[in-house]
């Protein structure tokens, strides 16, 4: 049977639709299952604490004009091997921290937990 050019337009939108809803489906299902996977891997991980120094602060803002502004701030610890970890803290500790400060880092797996400083003398 003969269709008129513009009935295709019509056949193809529902597909388009399907494709896109799924797509979104599926980002989102990902997601939460990526969240679950992290915050059950933090869970299992022990309570590490061991002797540290701030030595980066950095901070990430997240919309603004015309949504409303999110702040996250984050906090570069150094241990003695070397080794650097970066954790999202809360605006309270990231404004009583300052590079150079010595403690002792509180963690669980990619979970921050505390920093308790050391006064020096």
């Amino acid at each position: 049977m003969f269709e008129a050019p513009g009935d295709f337009i019509f056949d193809i939108v529902p597909i388009f639709f399907v494709v896109f809803f799924i797509i979104i489906f599926g980002i989102i299902i990902f997601a939460i299952i990526k969240g679950i996977s992290t915050w059950s891997s933090n869970n299992d991980a022990p309570r590490l604490t061991v002797p540290a120094k701030v030595v980066a602060k950095r901070m990430s803002i997240q919309g603004g004009g015309e949504t409303r502004a999110y702040n996250h701030y984050y906090i570069t610890f150094e241990v003695d091997s070397g080794d650097r970890m970066e954790f999202q803290v809360k605006d309270l500790e990231y404004g009583q921290l300052i590079e150079g400060d010595m403690g002792n880092l509180q963690f669980q797996g990619t979970r921050y937990l505390e920093f308790t400083r050391i006064r020096q003398n």
